[in-house]
């Protein structure tokens, strides 16, 4: 079965204020199995617009992305994240 992923391309506006939600995402989307591919980390662009950071969150199949992602308690804690940054969130079904 393909697996599901949640792709993010973001520009946090508030450092200090982006890491409460690092801190409160990271158990909600690890229950649902979530393995972190990309978190941050060295990049470049090499064709056309994008953020500053970007993440790659793998899971077992892409219902189990996209449960994750509209999972009440995740999307209560995603209110940080569109208050402290710019971003384009994703969910891809791959291998």
């Amino acid at each position: 079965m393909p697996k599901g992923y949640i792709i993010g391309h973001i520009t946090v506006n508030d450092p200090d204020a982006y890491k409460e939600y690092i801190e409160r995402d990271t158990p909600i989307l690890e229950s649902f199995g979530a393995k972190f591919i990309v978190r941050g980390g060295q990049s470049e662009t090499m064709e056309g617009e994008t953020q500053n950071r970007h993440v790659v969150i793998e899971f077992d199949d892409f219902e189990t992305a996209k449960r994750a992602y509209h999972d009440p308690a995740y999307q209560e804690v995603a209110e940080i994240r569109r208050r402290t940054a710019t971003s384009t969130i994703i969910l891809v079904e791959g291998t």
